[in-house]
């Protein structure tokens, strides 16, 4: 919006030529969305508390985790207001990827939202079904893998890592292959979200790599220069990721440990589904699974767990998902968080490093 208001005036006024470059409206997206946290954090806190919306803890989970009964929840409206805002207010509005990603974002929100608010009206930790949740996040990825297949300037190609002239085309598995991607991310992040601050910081890891990743794509120079799949007009969804960072990090302002809020569904959801859809769009999807590493671990895990139990009646881990696991170890919360913070950090980087290893 601020964009389509006043680039226009760089004709009358050079100074606002600025507004033209991705560079310059990520970083503001990103202050923006820090603002609107900090501003808007401390009254959601109050008003989730006057309301009695706070988290409902697993019966089966760790010991540790009863004393976080009652801590507010649904703190994922927070993010989602500090994600969306500034995309609307600094991204070019006539750009499609932007508002598909937007799409998939609130959309997931949305599903997140009534799973959290079933279990505060239930007074359980039991929202919607499995199947029900699986059915709408199925159908809300559907429709923007639909419209980039139909789209006559999306390519349908599989970029694969270290191999520049691997690039098959999917045809109609691509919408399949789309919607796996979507999903699977939605559900990764929601499994990760057990820790205070957990989830929420490596998404911010995972969400600062696909601002360069977005730059790279929209930059047909650059993507030539590399040796990447060029899509024109990706770039504007640097924008989203850094309003993506910025709303990631003020949220870790009050979710950090020990929290004071809990994104809940409403947060895991729509984080994972936007990361899943930005990596679509911008033809880096294999390597959404080097740089939320930690995230296919801990989808890795329960999946272990619950084939090993049906098949042998035998866990693999104390407890699923893997922190779980290294709670029940004795390793202290906070160390669990930071080790992981770090381990992601480093398959980012590992992850960056491959744009020059073609």
């Amino acid at each position: 919006m601020l964009y389509h208001l006043l680039y226009p005036l760089h004709v009358q006024f050079s100074g606002f030529h600025v507004f033209r470059y991705i560079t310059f409206r990520s970083i503001y997206a990103a202050i923006t969305a820090l603002t609107i946290s900090f501003v808007v954090g401390p009254w959601l806190i109050a008003k989730l508390r006057r309301l009695q919306i706070g988290q409902e803890i697993r019966e089966l989970g760790p010991e540790s985790h009863k004393k976080k009964a009652g801590t507010p929840t649904m703190g994922g409206v927070l993010i989602l207001a500090a994600m969306v805002i500034p995309t609307l207010l600094w991204a070019d509005l006539r750009n499609l990827y932007v508002w598909l990603v937007l799409f998939v974002t609130v959309g997931y929100g949305a599903v997140g939202a009534v799973d959290d608010w079933r279990k505060v009206a239930k007074h359980n930790s039991d929202g919607l079904s499995a199947r029900a949740k699986m059915r709408w996040m199925t159908l809300i990825a559907a429709v923007p893998a639909l419209v980039l297949f139909f789209h006559p300037n999306f390519q349908t190609t599989l970029a694969f890592p270290f191999l520049k002239n691997l690039r098959p085309d999917l045809g109609l598995f691509f919408v399949v292959f789309a919607v796996f991607v979507v999903v699977g991310s939605g559900n990764s992040v929601n499994l990760s979200d057990g820790l205070d601050g957990l989830a929420m910081g490596l998404v911010t890891i995972a969400a600062s790599v696909y601002v360069l990743f977005a730059y790279l794509a929209g930059n047909a120079h650059l993507a030539s220069y590399l040796q990447l799949s060029s899509v024109p007009g990706a770039g504007e969804l640097a924008v989203f990721c850094s309003a993506m960072v910025g709303a990631g990090l003020g949220f870790l302002w009050f979710n950090a440990y020990p929290a004071q809020i809990f994104m809940g569904d409403t947060g895991s959801l729509a984080l994972g589904g936007a990361l899943g859809m930005v990596a679509i769009v911008v033809k880096q999807e294999l390597m959404l699974a080097l740089v939320g590493g930690i995230f296919v671990l801990e989808a890795l895990s329960v999946m272990l767990q619950v084939t090993s139990y049906k098949l042998w009646k035998r866990r693999i881990f104390k407890m699923a998902p893997l922190h779980h696991h290294f709670e029940l170890m004795g390793i202290a919360e906070p160390k669990i968080i930071v080790r992981f913070w770090i381990v992601n950090i480093i398959l980012a980087l590992l992850a960056i490093s491959t744009l020059k290893l073609r």
